[in-house]
């Protein structure tokens, strides 16, 4: 059990304790925490911090055998410990969470500069202070920070395997969704088939394709405008890393690796990550509604149609309406409208869960849907499922009154080589029709023939 600085990538040696990467990987993450605290004003605390920002579910022990027989019957993402309890000091609880191979954040009340700097080295997700400024906040941040990294995909691309698998290692250690490539065209394979990853960390010297020319490779693809890219080199060229640079990379890290410095690079670019995607998807969401807007829809459905077209899908488009709408609001308030609305889009978003269709709310009291691989009768049948639902529900509203809504549906076959405008104008065309046919109806072409 030897703490490393540092390493290099090009012998055998990994990050601090013995991680058992390849064991966990690919198994289902766990949302528990073991924390370890024998003051109860302490952890009590950071257990109501901890319920307050995230769902984890938290197992509090006073000491270290209670931990041991908590960890021997659950499965824990990770440890919070102090290393003072009653029956063990830091070298003993480190050594048992080591041997049940959890990693830990320790948390401890004594200011050691030697003993923090030795931790560090043994790899811990985080070493807190209680003294220190908002050290229970730092705490609940890393923990937090951890937990979410089981959500994010990373690509870890190295021909030497022990490069390779000190890294992976290290990414495991900390939670997140490893996979790796020994080359630069396995990784591009990879990247085709799962679109999710978000993080590629890549080395420079390969045989088949440099890290550079697959950055390279990477960027001409509109599909990647979303990966981070972190290259790595065991180079002593300086200019490697402004190559890496100005083909499209995001950071860049000189070996030998110091432990601390990459995992901090890796949060700060998974930071990024995080608040792109929150940016995104409050960019793409109605706020009354939280169903996809206008934009989104069209900027998706756009492409869903160019790939059912390619393919010879089939599909059809929707428009919905709530009739006499603004009844409604004159009648009961904009509130009532706002909640009316609120309860049709859940009506609308059950209707599409667990399905290729997607549906937004395009503005006003209007909805659009695609129906992918729907048409004529079938797509008739998925309107007329929704439009009954949206029937037969009641609406509470906030001073107690309970009212109920009917819905009007424009329905038509998506037309091939014809841009999503004129489709949702051919579905606006009938919805026209329905309204003018005694609204709470779909129609389509085949109400015409009927």
């Amino acid at each position: 059990m030897k703490p490393h600085a540092e390493f290099s990538g090009r012998d055998s040696a990994t990050f601090g304790w013995a991680c058992h990467a390849q064991s966990v990987r690919g198994a289902q993450k766990s949302n528990s925490i073991l924390l370890i605290e024998d003051s109860l004003a302490v952890a009590n605390l950071i257990m109501s911090r901890l319920a307050a920002v995230s769902s984890a579910t938290i197992v509090h022990c006073t000491n270290l055998a209670e931990a041991r027989r908590a960890f021997t019957a659950e499965r824990f993402a990770f440890a919070i410990t102090g290393l003072n309890l009653p029956d063990g000091g830091g070298e003993d609880i480190l050594g048992v969470l080591d041997d049940a191979d959890l990693t830990a954040i320790v948390f401890t009340a004594r200011h050691d500069a030697q003993a923090q700097a030795r931790y560090a080295q043994m790899q811990l997700l985080d070493y807190c202070v209680k003294d220190e400024n908002n050290s229970i906040g730092r705490v609940v941040q890393t923990a937090v920070r951890v937990l979410g990294n089981a959500d994010v995909k990373v690509l870890v691309v190295d021909d030497q395997n022990s490069a390779r698998q000190s890294l992976v290692d290290l990414l495991t250690r900390h939670n997140f969704d490893v996979r790796e490539a020994r080359s630069g065209a396995e990784a591009l394979t990879i990247l085709a088939e799962e679109k999710d990853v978000e993080l590629l960390i890549t080395d420079y010297n390969m045989p088949d394709m440099d890290g550079y020319t697959l950055v390279q490779h990477v960027r001409q693809s509109s599909a990647y405008t979303q990966l981070r890219i972190i290259g790595v080199t065991s180079s002593s060229d300086r200019r490697v890393s402004s190559l890496f640079l100005k083909a499209g990379a995001n950071d860049f890290i000189y070996r030998p690796l110091l432990a601390e410095e990459f995992q901090c690079r890796i949060d700060s670019n998974v930071d990024t990550i995080k608040l792109i995607k929150r940016l995104r998807y409050f960019a793409e969401r109605d706020q009354l509604t939280n169903l996809p807007n206008r934009r989104y829809f069209f900027e998706v459905v756009a492409e869903m149609m160019r790939e059912d077209q390619a393919m010879g899908v089939d599909s059809a488009v929707a428009l919905l309406d709530i009739d006499f709408f603004k009844k409604v609001n004159d009648t009961y308030g904009h509130e009532a409208g706002d909640d009316t609305l609120r309860r049709v889009a859940g009506c609308v978003q059950e209707a599409v869960e667990g399905t290729p269709h997607m549906a937004a709310r395009l503005g006003g009291e209007e909805f659009a849907f695609y129906l992918r691989g729907l048409t004529d009768q079938s797509a008739h049948d998925f309107c007329e499922a929704v439009r009954i639902a949206i029937e037969e529900m009641t609406i509470e509203l906030r001073n107690g009154t309970e009212i109920s809504v009917t819905t009007s549906f424009g329905l038509a076959n998506v037309q091939a080589r014809e841009p999503l405008d004129n489709q949702l104008n051919a579905a606006d065309q009938f919805l026209y029709m329905a309204k003018a046919n005694g609204r709470n109806q779909v129609f389509s072409e085949m109400s015409l023939m009927a």
